[in-house]
């Protein structure tokens, strides 16, 4: 049975207009603005059938739930385990107060997290653990069952959000700020089954609330995209770093990107010199009148022996290997090819050297590859190949990571796996199979 989880965060409330922390106190309600953010995630949501709606009891998340299935047979059902985090002794205070009375805490958080201790408590490793018991839980109301979609809708709060997706990947707790999570923005996550792995398709979608990306605070910015399709991708034929261009569609998504941060400052533009992420950056850049890095170490995994190959031909010649690669792809190495350790190496050497021509409030453009894209994120998070497949690339799809505390300082994955710009909705509808 696979399961979709779709993790939406509640509307604005009147604590984050006063910029006050809110953690479990339930004194926190939406605004006007909060109603209709809700209302656009109904309408985002519109074309899918959910078979369960669970959310916080706090008035915030709840109204939010009830704002998004208005209309239909469903009802929200609340979940203790969904509340925010517990900050007790901060709720209500501004940020800045709690930053001025308490500094050392404060630093805790934004940099320590796992280490921020109140009234004797760890908050966010107790978060944590709720994320968990909370997957426990579902996963025995929901069992398998031998097939069929089983559709999820959570609505619930910023840190829960969070420890949810992170506890779902096997991202810790340390990583607490390096998830974003704006008002009634959207993500999903893609079980097969519950005892496989998920993959995060997208996270912090918030184009059906006006905004394309979600909003810069300070520090550089980097834009990651991913080449568009070509017809080996459409075909499910390994391409690796054969130098395919891209099809009719693939140009096609190139433009529809391009158009897409067409009102985006871009300040740097870096790509893959393979023509395919190359084709994609220029389409982009036409419209910024910059210059094109190539970096080498963005190149796609050398598949060798499996390049221009289809996965049945793959199956076929290296019995079990596809299977191996698709399940523990940290143990693969390809016949006259790389393994993963390799190119996580790689990306990480073509990365830094990308990070070092940054500076200030900069916005960056790395036009790159399914898996150099996937190993750059799972670096992010301290995660190895094992974790190949926990990020979602759709072609031509742009995924936002910020450093806003500058570099080196923590990397803040904002937005992932963007593709509302082809006009198909929340979910990637791009080509799936062989990279």
């Amino acid at each position: 049975m696979a399961v979709r989880v779709v993790v939406v965060r509640h509307g604005e409330s009147t604590f984050n207009v006063e910029k006050r922390i809110q953690g479990r106190s339930d004194d926190s309600r939406l605004t006007a603005k909060g109603v209709e953010q809700a209302v656009a995630v109904r309408q985002a949501l519109g074309k899918l059938c959910f078979d369960a709606v669970l959310a916080s009891p706090l008035q915030r998340a709840w109204q939010t739930a009830e704002t998004i299935v208005a209309g239909t047979a469903l009802e929200p059902e609340a979940v203790d385990l969904l509340r925010e985090v517990d900050v007790s002794e901060w709720e209500g205070l501004t940020f800045a107060e709690v930053k001025a009375q308490f500094p050392q805490d404060y630093y805790h958080w934004h940099r320590r997290p796992q280490d921020l201790q109140l009234g004797g408590r760890y908050p966010i490793r107790d978060l944590w653990q709720n994320a968990r018991r909370f997957w426990q839980q579902l996963s025995n109301r929901f069992p398998d069952r031998d097939q069929g979609l089983l559709n999820l809708l959570i609505v619930a709060h910023s840190g829960i959000n969070r420890a949810l997706i992170g506890t779902a990947l096997g991202i810790g707790c340390e990583y607490y700020q390096a998830l974003g999570q704006e008002n009634c923005a959207i993500s999903i996550l893609n079980f097969a089954d519950w005892h496989s792995p998920p993959q995060l398709e997208s996270l912090n979608l918030t184009a059906h609330l006006g905004d394309p990306l979600p909003a810069k605070r300070s520090g550089v910015r980097i834009v990651l995209v991913r080449h568009g399709e070509t017809q080996w991708n459409r075909e499910q034929r390994f391409q690796g770093q054969m130098d395919v261009p891209l099809n009719e569609k693939g140009l096609w998504q190139a433009e529809q990107v391009a158009q897409f941060l067409k009102g985006v400052r871009i300040d740097r533009a870096f790509s893959s010199p393979l023509q395919r992420p190359w084709q994609t950056a220029v389409a982009i850049c036409r419209f910024h009148e910059l210059e094109i890095i190539p970096v080498a170490e963005l190149a796609e995994i050398c598949h060798g022996n499996w390049e221009g190959k289809l996965q049945s031909q793959v199956e076929q010649e290296y019995p079990g290997m596809l299977n191996q690669w698709q399940s523990q792809p940290q143990q693969v190495q390809m016949p006259g090819g790389e393994n993963l350790t390799q190119v996580w190496q790689r990306t990480a050497q073509g990365w830094q050297r990308i990070l070092s021509q940054c500076q200030g409030e900069e916005t960056a453009l790395v036009v790159a590859h399914d898996a150099t894209n996937k190993a750059l994120i799972c670096q992010l998070f301290g995660l190895g190949p094992e974790s190949f497949w926990a990020f979602k690339q759709g072609n031509a799809a742009v995924t936002v990571i910020d450093y806003p505390d500058g570099i080196p300082g923590i990397a803040v994955l904002r937005a992932l796996n963007i593709t509302s710009h082809f006009g198909q909705g929340i979910l990637d509808c791009t080509a799936a199979g062989a990279l």
